[in-house]
């Protein structure tokens, strides 16, 4: 059994970086490694397709993700604690919740709200939809 980790999904916001703090906080005391995640919704309208190939996509996506994580990147770095970055492709909520493996123990902790106005609508029904689907324990931070 691997040793049980903390799941932050990372997209960038205050919200996410104010769940990061506290995960931080639980990592420090459980000494548990924390596992940063930040997914990209997939781009699948055939009018890109027509005019942008998969590659581009590929691009656009791993440069996203890059810039959602970069901020939670240099807190854990300045905290001094092991973490592993990952990023997936797909709708936030099944990939979150695939990502913590209730076998090993793992929980999430993930703020209430998202990016902009349609990050906050998107992220806050995607906490919502996580704490019905994951198999581990849910931590959601305001």
């Amino acid at each position: 059994m691997s040793q049980a980790k903390i799941v932050v999904p990372i997209d960038g916001s205050e919200n996410a970086l104010r769940a990061l703090e506290a995960a931080i906080s639980r990592a420090r005391v459980a000494k548990r490694p924390l596992h940063l995640i930040n997914v990209q919704l997939p781009i699948t309208s055939g009018n890109v397709r027509m005019f942008v190939s998969q590659d581009m996509v590929h691009r656009y996506q791993t440069e996203e993700a890059e810039k959602a994580l970069a901020g939670a990147r240099a807190m854990v770095e300045r905290a001094g604690l092991p973490f592993e970055a990952a990023t997936r492709i797909g709708h936030p909520c099944d990939e979150i919740s695939r990502y913590a493996d209730p076998a090993s123990g793992d929980e999430i902790i993930m703020g209430s709200r998202g990016m902009g106005a349609l990050g906050n609508f998107l992220m806050g029904s995607v906490a919502n939809k996580v704490i019905q689907a994951a198999k581990v324990p849910v931590t959601v931070v305001k």
